[in-house]
């Protein structure tokens, strides 16, 4: 009963924050974990050693990476910080340095080749969006039919990741595309791609499934491209055709420009070293 009170106090102090659903859901599973694990203690007596022990158990038992590490040391901060209201400090030492891995992108000439499939309009849109828009599969799913502004050819993303509202581009032929399946689609109210089974925006998993689908047709499974590969390579091509980078950083919605700068690694001159 303890740990229940204290994970209600955590899932109020996030909202009151304003954080993402995804960081809801993560600290607060994160801190229950922690919890179980202690189960024989009360959450106000568990020390910044105890997590230690912790973070040190899961990455020799479970064999968890750094990113699991540094969610559980995150998550743990912000109890302790904003909800129990005690000093605690990350402790760095527990996760290895971030590798450093270049994401894999598609060259332009693999994009031409998967338009270039047999798509469903569905598919063509949904691909569309994520290259042509630079959207995160979320907000593809959960693209309203008001954002699309097709006078002024842009998309408003609503409350993407970090809860910012930015603009991203559209282009005329995706626009057409996009007109095709509404009507296709009978005209849905509220959500562009709506579920037929609940009525509501389809889930990023179903949407997941509609980018594994195109990209089998355009014969590309073998090389593992997935939805955030399209992302990737909307902002690597963006830079190739000369775009300035905080133009891209805006359009992508990133709050930090280093997120945005490994591109700078992925652009065309810098792989071929003339530099």
């Amino acid at each position: 009963a303890d740990a229940q009170s204290w994970i209600e106090k955590l899932r109020q102090v996030l909202l009151i924050q304003d954080k993402g659903k995804g960081t809801v859901k993560n600290y607060t599973a994160e801190m229950i974990l922690l919890f179980k694990y202690y189960n024989s203690k009360t959450v106000a007596t568990i020390t910044q050693e105890d997590i230690q022990q912790y973070i040190v158990y899961i990455k020799t038992v479970h064999k968890v990476g750094r990113s699991k590490c540094r969610s559980v040391a995150s998550a743990c901060a912000f109890f302790y910080k904003q909800v129990i209201k005690m000093p605690y400090v990350l402790p760095s030492a527990l996760y290895p340095q971030k590798q450093f891995i270049l994401p894999n992108i598609m060259s332009q000439q693999e994009v031409k080749q998967l338009f270039a499939a047999p798509l469903t309009l569905k598919e063509y849109c949904v691909i569309g969006l994520l290259y042509g828009s630079g959207l995160r599969i979320s907000e593809v799913a959960s693209l309203c039919i008001l954002d699309i502004e097709s006078a002024s050819k842009r998309i408003k993303v609503v409350q993407g990741k970090g809860a910012k509202d930015r603009y991203t581009l559209l282009s005329d032929n995706l626009l057409d595309k996009l007109r095709q399946y509404y009507v296709a689609a009978k005209r849905p109210k509220e959500f562009l791609f709506t579920s037929p089974q609940t009525g509501k925006a389809f889930h990023p998993r179903s949407m997941q499934l509609v980018v594994t689908g195109a990209m089998r047709k355009a014969g590309f499974t073998p090389k593992g491209y997935t939805s955030h590969t399209l992302r990737h390579s909307f902002a690597t091509h963006m830079l190739d055709n000369g775009s300035n980078i905080h133009v891209i950083k805006t359009l992508l919605g990133h709050s930090r420009l280093e997120t945005t700068m490994v591109y700078l690694h992925l652009q065309q001159h810098t792989q071929f070293g003339i530099v």
